[in-house]
């Protein structure tokens, strides 16, 4: 049993299209945790992009927060434009997700919004 079962997470790292084929197989709680998941990570490179861009220094948590927000305001943005054929709202994807971080970032410089940064003379 366990030479299957070393097999099958074999197939799971060195194929990538079965993690695909995998995916309709999910219960709704594994599919859950697997947006929630997609969520963090997409965050997190919309985050990194958003921040080098505008050159502040945040922390892990909030570069994964910013991420997160301009992804739902990217997300809202084209809606307004494009309507997507399930009705359902889906967050942006990573380029409107990058700009809708961009533009908290924008919004909260603006307004005199301090987020939480990382002291770097202390390094």
């Amino acid at each position: 049993m366990e030479s299957r079962s070393s097999h099958r997470e074999l197939c799971w790292i060195a194929k990538p299209r079965a993690i695909v084929g995998e995916l309709s197989k999910l219960s709704d709680g594994e599919k859950t945790l697997f947006h929630l998941i997609w969520y963090i990570l997409i965050g997190l490179i919309a985050g990194v992009i958003a921040k080098s861009v505008m050159n502040v220094h945040l922390t892990l948590f909030w570069t994964i927060v910013l991420g997160i927000i301009g992804s739902i305001m990217g997300g809202a943005v084209t809606h307004m434009f494009l309507r997507p054929r399930n009705e359902r709202y889906h967050p942006a994807g990573l380029i409107f997700s990058s700009l809708g971080a961009m533009l908290v970032l924008f919004i909260c410089y603006k307004l005199n919004i301090r987020l939480p940064t990382i002291n770097l003379a202390l390094r």
